[in-house]
């Protein structure tokens, strides 16, 4: 009996101990671990992405391991093979260099971890699972037709974001759609046109400088591509008594250019709510995790195919707008745009 009752004790022991091992890697394997890799923190909007995802994911009670690549494409690579090596079930990746990420998205392909393309699109990679953004050529259009409607006849500066970024060509694709024809015609004489490395302040602002110079202060509008090189554009306007002269674009409503259009001395920004669009992402690698297919309302082409896409909708935000828009909504508060 003794025996028996041993015996039995012990298999008891031996099973309990296999289903809680058992139970145990299913919980574990039960946990979401999202990979989101973010091309720089120097921008507000980026912060505020990033602070958004985070939040996002605690409240859903997934894991999200993020890593920063303070703008440099070597160092986003690396970031990316840490995070595959750390098991990730999904990779939200917002490029820096478009076209050079298509390497990343391979390295996730092979280790069988969807790739979702956050805000920036990923060129020339057939992997690319989706892409969630603003409908970017809608943002360059917004801030075409502002600039055409109120922008008078005479010498302009085009600028656009960083070359490796393949939303500043679809920005500028939006915005030229309106101001190409008035170039066309003669209405708009163009005397300088580059795009502004890294999106940097600095680099605009050295750009609008030798563009004043070249035309001797006689400017009557900037094609600014977001919120940062806007401000470059303006510390160069100031620098020569033009602020609030010279019509000034910009996009990504922060609180800097909120400021400065109260101020006069930005005209538009557009208002692309990261707050939705961090959020979206996050369901989205939800989704992906769990098997399922998220559910899509458009695709955008990026050079090998059209990529399946969440594109949210953008709004160009004025002072006649921007306390319903940017403060009503709690996306800025009172004291941050005074």
């Amino acid at each position: 009996m003794k025996k028996s009752l041993i015996i039995a004790l012990t298999l008891m022991f031996i099973f309990g101990s296999v289903f809680t091992a058992f139970a145990e890697g299913s919980a574990e394997s039960d946990e979401l671990v999202i990979g989101l890799s973010l091309p720089t923190q120097r921008e507000a909007r980026w912060v505020s992405d990033k602070i958004t995802m985070e939040n996002y994911a605690e409240e859903l009670g997934v894991e999200l391991l993020v890593q920063v690549a303070d703008a440099d494409q070597a160092q986003q690579a690396s970031q990316v093979e840490t995070l595959l090596t750390r098991g990730i079930d999904v990779l939200i990746l917002a490029p820096h260099d478009a076209s050079a990420s298509a390497a990343l998205v391979s390295a996730a392909e092979d280790e069988g971890v969807p790739v979702i393309s956050y805000d920036r699109l990923i060129t020339n990679s057939a992997d690319v699972d989706l892409y969630i953004s603003f409908d970017n050529v809608g943002v360059g259009r917004l801030q075409g037709e502002y600039f055409v409607n109120n922008t008078p006849p005479g010498n302009i500066i085009v600028m656009s974001g960083a070359p490796t970024d393949n939303n500043a060509k679809l920005f500028k694709q939006g915005a030229m759609e309106f101001i190409q024809p008035k170039i066309d015609d003669g209405t708009y004489n163009v005397v300088a046109e580059q795009g502004v490395d890294n999106w940097l302040p600095t680099n605009a602002l050295s750009i609008v400088e030798n563009a004043l110079t070249a035309a001797n202060n006689d400017v009557v509008g900037i094609l600014a591509p977001n919120d940062g090189t806007a401000g470059g554009a303006i510390v160069a306007l100031e620098a020569q008594g033009l602020a609030g002269d010279v019509v000034v674009t910009g996009q990504d409503s922060e609180a800097a250019a909120a400021k400065r259009i109260l101020a006069g001395t930005q005209s538009m920004t557009v208002f692309k709510d990261t707050r939705d669009l961090g959020k979206a992402a996050i369901d989205a690698a939800v989704e992906f995790a769990k098997g399922n297919t998220p559910e899509t309302n458009g695709a955008v082409d990026n050079g090998v195919f059209d990529v399946p896409s969440i594109l949210l909708v953008p709004y160009v935000v004025t002072e006649d707008n921007l306390q319903e828009l940017l403060v009503d909504s709690g996306y800025l508060s009172e004291d941050e745009i005074q």
